[in-house]
């Protein structure tokens, strides 16, 4: 008996899997659309979709094709349908014929990347979070050639610390701890690029020799106590990512933002407390959502929780309500760390603010 129960449980479960896994077009998406200079395939997938983060779906990707995700400005994207009627996108040949010079400067340039380079390079190339235990073992800066107490351009610094020679670094200054909302634990500090430089010298710390490291460009100025950290400069920064919903079990909070205000809206950088130890993979999209005020019913009427006085809050404890979570926007996380991920805001309905909860979309 049991065993047909679960049989029509599954049977009756199926179709609606193969129904959560189908693609929903927009009403108007184009039957084609050619690329632009500039387009990321998360604008080019919401063209299409109104679930961005299924482009892998519609563009099915293949992983027998070298660099399947690849599409460059001026390819031409037409909208077809399979077998079985699901809809995906193939690259066709465009209808305007190029003169030589343009056909040779479509080719010259790079590929769509997921997300806008512009925005999120300084953010993989630097770094934006520290851990305590990582800030206390850095090499440090001690102090100049010039005896100022803060060093720009051209300042030659002396570090603690073994550099390699010839070898880029960067510097950064120790900002606020970040503190994880849920449990008020530290998870690190936010650092703020200085400046960068070349190491001159090697130094030797048994021998209490500095090295030498010579700022190439500040930011801001340099001080002693800012850390120094390798720059990977030979690293290709990375353009795309398989965008892909967060998991439904993940559920975080904006934590920081990369603007020092208040709200923050499309386009800007924000970090959330979730990351490589929570599962958490570059590509993940996440919903933004916030809590609705909690209310209160009192003998003079509702009252928000935050206007009711200590003693309505104590005795009207079984008539305040659950106030539900509504959506704001969008996001799609593109650095891990191990705790904390950076993100980048796609889409916002209204102004984001730290404590903002995440979720999966």
């Amino acid at each position: 008996m049991l065993k047909k129960i679960i049989l029509i449980v599954i049977s009756f479960s199926l179709p609606w899997l193969a129904l959560a896994d189908q693609l929903t077009l927009k009403e108007n998406a184009p039957k084609t659309y050619v690329v632009k200079k500039g387009d990321t395939l998360w604008d080019i997938s919401g063209i299409f979709l109104d679930q961005p983060w299924l482009w892998p779906k519609l563009w099915r990707l293949n992983p027998e094709i070298n660099n399947p995700h690849l599409i460059y400005p001026g390819d031409e994207l037409r909208l077809v349908f399979d077998e079985q009627g699901q809809p995906m996108l193939v690259k066709g040949k465009p209808e305007l014929k190029w003169s030589p010079r343009v056909r040779t400067q479509l080719k010259d340039q790079n590929p769509v990347s997921t997300l806008p380079l512009s925005t999120i390079a300084p953010y993989i190339k630097y770094d934006s979070l520290f851990t305590e235990a990582q800030v206390e073992q850095l090499p440090y800066v001690l102090g100049s050639d010039r005896g100022h107490k803060s060093s720009i351009d051209g300042f030659k610094l002396y570090v603690k610390g073994d550099l390699e020679l010839a070898k880029a670094y960067a510097i950064y200054q120790k900002g606020k701890p970040v503190i994880d909302p849920e449990t008020n634990e530290m998870l690190g500090y936010q650092v703020i690029l200085a400046g960068t430089g070349q190491a001159l010298r090697a130094g030797n710390i048994s021998d209490k020799e500095p090295s030498t490291l010579y700022v190439e460009s500040s930011k801001r100025e340099i001080r002693a106590g800012d850390v120094v950290v390798p720059v990977n400069e030979g690293q290709l920064l990375p353009s795309y990512f398989t965008m892909q919903a967060a998991d439904d079990s993940l559920r975080g909070s904006i934590v920081q933002s990369s603007i020092d205000v208040r709200e923050f809206g499309k386009l800007d950088v924000v970090m959330i407390n979730r990351g490589q130890s929570h599962s958490v993979e570059p590509g993940d999209v996440f919903a933004i959502k916030r809590q609705s005020p909690g209310i209160v019913e009192t003998k003079s009427g509702p009252q928000y929780l935050k206007d009711a006085s200590g003693w309505h809050k104590l005795t009207n404890k079984d008539s305040d309500y659950k106030m539900p979570e509504e959506a704001l926007g969008e996001m799609m996380v593109f650095k891990v760390y191990d705790r904390v991920s950076m993100a980048l805001i796609l889409k916002t309905e209204k102004p984001v603010r730290l404590a903002d909860v995440v979720t999966a979309p």
